[in-house]
C-alpha cells in the first residue's frame, strides 16, 4: 500500500495548536502520557490473550522500553502491548471520537491561564508529544496480524500512514512511538533527567520501565500495598496516570474488603469536571482488574451512572478472567461489588460534607447535577443521596433538606420549591413574592434532572415537597410577625371585590385559561400563571414540550393580585360597561404579561403589540 496523508479532525488540530503553546512549562508530562498509553496497551493484549492466548506465544514478559539517542536527538518508546493497524492509527491518533469535544475545544485558548486546566480535563495523551517534539513516528505492528504500519506527522494539520516493510518494520507485535526532539527540549536527552521523570510520573506502572539495562520504576500496583505505604504525591501521580488527568484528585478512597466477594479499591474523585461528564451514554472510567490482570475500563454494572465522575481501579480475585464484558453486568458477584462501592463513596461524601462543607461546595458545583440522576435512577441508596444533595434557596446560596427543615417556620408543614431553568429568572419570579413576605424559604431547582426526581419522591423527614408553582398558596396558616401581619391586614382590607373582574376576564380569555382567581402569593406583580392541583407542574410541561413529548401546553390557572393598582383599576372599569374595550384588551395584556413572565413568548405577539399600542394610546 503507498504512502496515504490524511488531515487532523478540526478538534486535533485545535488542540495541538495549543498543546505546542501553552504547556511550555509543564511539558515533561508527555513520557508520562506516552508510558501510560504504552501501558494501556500492554493491559488491553494481557486481557485478550486470556482468550487468544496465540496472541503473547514466545513473548509473555510485558515491558515497556525507552532509548536515547543523542546524535540523533531523539527519544523512543516501545512497547510489546496490543500494537495497531491501519484502521486503528487512522481512529486513534488522527481524530478524538468522543462527543462534545467540539464544544470543549472551544473553551480551550480563550484564558491561556486556564488552558492546562482544560487540557486537564480533556486528557491530552499521545498529543503531548508535540510538545517537546517538531516530527513524531510511530511504527506499530498488532498482536496476531503480520503487516507493520509507520504513521508520521509534524503536528501542523496532516499526517501520513504506510506500509512499511524490513528493517523499517517492527519485528513483532507491540508499538514504538520516536520523537525528534526540537531544539529547546535536548534536556530530554539526558538519562539523568528522563529517569527523574519516570521515577516521579511512572513509578507506579505495573510493566517495567527499561531505560538500557536499568528498570527505572517500582513495577508493582500502587493499589495493592497498605495506603498508609502511599504518600499524597504518589496518589496524585497514579490518578493523573489513571485518569489522563492534569488536576488533583479532589478526594482519594483506598480500601481493602474481605468478605463473600473480597476487593480493593483506589477511586479518585476529580477537582475538576471531565468534559465528557455529559455525554449521553453516561459511561464510566473506572478501570476492573482481576488479580492484577486488566479487564475492562467500562464495566457496566460496576458503578452505577450518577457515579461516572469517579476515576481509578477496583482489583478482585473473586471474579472470573475468562468471563465477558456482557456477562460482567449481571454476574452477583460484580453487584456486590457495586454496593459496597458506592455506599463506600456516599459514605466518604457524607463525611466531606458534614467536616468540611465549603470543601463540599465545591464538589456540589462540579458533580452535584449527576449525583442527583440517583434519586431517580436508585431507589436503594435514595435516603443517603438525599443527605448529600444541597441546593440554592432564597434563604442560602447552598442548603441542604436537613438545614431547609431546621429554618421552617411555625405552621409550615411543607418543603417548598419552584423549578426552571434560568437561575437568574427563577430567583426573581413573581411565584415567590408572598413567600418572601412571609419569610418562608423556597428551593430554587434549575437542573433538568430536578423536575424527574420530584416525580419520585415526595417526602424528606415526614415534609412533603410542594412546587409554589402548582395548586392555591396557602401560606395563612404559617405565622407572620406583628409587623408583617398588620401589614397583610391592611391590604385585605383595602382590596377590592373582584367577582365581576374575574367573570369579565373568564368570558374573555375563554379556554386559554382553566380559571381565574384571587391570588395569595402576590404582593408585587399584578398576575400569574400556575397549574390547577393535580395538573402537570409548569417547568415540567415546558420540558416535556421541548422535547416533543407534547404538543401544547394544558391551559393554566389566571391568577390577579387584589391588591395591585392595576387589578383595583380594572376592578372599577368591571362594574361599567360591559362592552369596556379596553378591558378585554386588559385581560390578554394580564396573560401575556404572566406568560413573559415564566420566560414564554406571548401567545399571538403581533395581537400581544396592537393591544399594548391601544392601551398606551388610552393612557397618554
Amino acid at each position: 500500500m503507498s504512502k496515504e496523508t490524511f488531515s487532523f479532525q478540526t478538534e486535533v488540530s485545535r488542540l495541538l495548536d495549543i498543546v505546542a503553546g501553552s504547556l511550555y512549562s509543564n511539558r515533561e508530562i508527555f513520557l508520562r502520557e506516552l508510558i501510560s498509553n504504552a501501558s494501556d496497551a500492554c493491559d488491553k493484549l494481557r486481557h485478550q490473550a486470556l482468550t487468544a492466548p496465540s496472541l503473547i506465544e514466545g513473548d509473555h514478559d510485558f515491558k515497556i522500553e525507552l532509548s536515547i539517542d543523542e546524535k540523533a536527538k531523539t527519544i523512543t518508546i516501545s512497547d510489546n502491548g496490543v500494537g495497531m493497524n491501519h484502521d486503528d492509527l487512522l481512529a486513534t491518533l488522527g481524530t478524538i471520537a468522543s462527543s462534545g469535544t467540539g464544544a470543549f475545544i472551544e473553551q480551550l485558548g480563550k484564558d491561556e491561564k486556564k488552558n492546562l486546566g482544560l487540557i486537564g480535563q480533556f486528557g491530552v495523551g499521545f498529543y503531548s508529544a508535540f510538545m517537546v517534539s517538531d516530527k513524531v513516528e510511530v511504527t506499530t505492528q498488532k498482536a496476531g496480524e503480520k503487516e507493520s504500519w509507520l504513521w508520521v506527522s509534524d503536528g501542523k494539520g496532516q499526517f501520513t500512514i504506510e506500509e512499511v516493510n524490513g528493517d523499517a518494520a517492527r519485528s513483532e507485535r507491540g508499538t514504538t512511538v520516536v520523537l525528534h526532539l526540537k531544539k529547546d527540549a535536548k534536556e530530554f536527552l539526558e538519562t539523568s533527567r528522563v529517569t527523574h521523570i519516570v521515577k516521579t510520573y511512572s513509578d507506579h506502572i505495573g510493566f517495567p520501565v527499561v531505560l538500557g539495562e536499568e528498570t527505572l520504576n517500582a513495577v508493582s500496583a500502587i493499589w495493592t500495598r497498605a495506603a498508609k505505604d502511599v504518600t499524597a504525591e504518589q496518589y496524585k501521580e497514579f490518578y493523573h496516570h489513571s485518569a489522563h488527568a492534569f488536576d488533583e484528585p479532589w478526594l482519594t478512597i483506598h480500601n481493602r474488603i474481605e468478605g463473600v466477594v473480597s476487593y480493593t479499591n483506589l477511586l479518585f474523585i476529580p477537582s475538576m469536571r471531565p468534559f465528557d461528564l455529559f455525554d449521553p451514554e453516561r459511561k464510566g472510567h473506572v478501570k476492573l482488574y482481576v488479580n492484577r490482570v486488566f479487564i475492562t475500563e467500562q464495566a457496566a454494572g460496576l458503578l452505577p451512572p450518577y457515579l461516572r465522575f469517579l476515576r481509578g481501579v477496583v482489583d478482585s480475585e473473586d471474579l472470573s478472567l475468562n468471563i465477558s464484558r456482557e456477562m460482567l453486568q449481571t454476574d452477583p458477584k460484580l453487584a456486590k461489588i457495586r454496593t459496597g462501592l458506592t455506599k463506600k463513596v456516599l459514605s466518604e461524601l457524607k463525611k466531606k460534607a458534614d467536616k468540611s462543607p465549603d470543601d463540599y461546595a465545591q464538589f456540589w458545583d462540579n458533580f452535584g447535577v449527576v449525583l442527583k440522576e440517583g434519586l431517580v435512577d436508585d431507589f436503594a441508596m435514595r435516603d443517603s443521596l438525599l443527605e448529600l444533595a444541597r441546593f440554592k434557596s432564597t434563604a442560602e446560596d447552598m442548603t441542604s433538606l436537613t438545614g431547609y427543615v431546621e429554618r421552617m417556620k411555625d405552621g409550615q408543614d411543607a418543603i417548598y420549591y419552584i423549578a426552571g431553568e434560568d437561575a437568574a429568572q427563577v430567583a426573581t419570579s413573581p411565584h415567590l413574592e408572598g413567600f418572601k413576605a412571609k419569610g418562608v424559604e423556597v428551593l430554587l431547582l434549575t437542573d433538568p434532572v430536578d423536575e424527574f426526581w420530584m416525580q419520585h419522591i415526595t417526602q424528606f423527614s415526614d415534609k412533603s415537597f410542594k412546587s409554589i408553582t402548582r395548586g392555591a398558596a396557602d401560606l395563612d396558616a404559617i405565622k407572620s410577625d406583628a409587623s408583617e401581619a398588620k401589614a397583610e391586614d391592611d391590604k385585605a382590607e383595602d382590596a377590592p371585590d373582584l367577582d365581576t373582574l374575574i367573570a369579565a376576564i373568564k368570558l374573555e380569555l375563554g379556554e386559554s385559561v382553566k380559571d381565574v382567581r384571587a391570588s395569595k402569593r402576590l404582593t408585587e406583580s399584578p398576575v400569574c400563571l400556575v397549574a390547577d392541583e393535580g395538573d402537570m407542574d409548569v417547568n415540567m410541561e415546558r420540558l416535556l414540550r421541548r422535547h416533543g413529548q407534547m404538543k401544547s401546553g394544558l391551559p393554566r390557572v389566571l391568577e390577579i393580585n387584589p391588591t395591585h393598582a392595576i387589578v383595583k383599576k380594572l376592578a372599577e372599569r368591571a362594574g361599567g360597561n360591559a362592552d369596556d374595550g379596553l378591558l378585554k384588551d386588559a385581560a390578554h395584556l394580564l396573560l401575556d404579561q404572566a406568560r413573559i413572565a415564566d420566560g414564554e413568548a406571548p401567545a399571538d405577539p403581533a395581537a400581544f403589540a396592537k393591544r399594548l399600542a391601544s392601551v398606551m394610546v388610552h393612557a397618554l
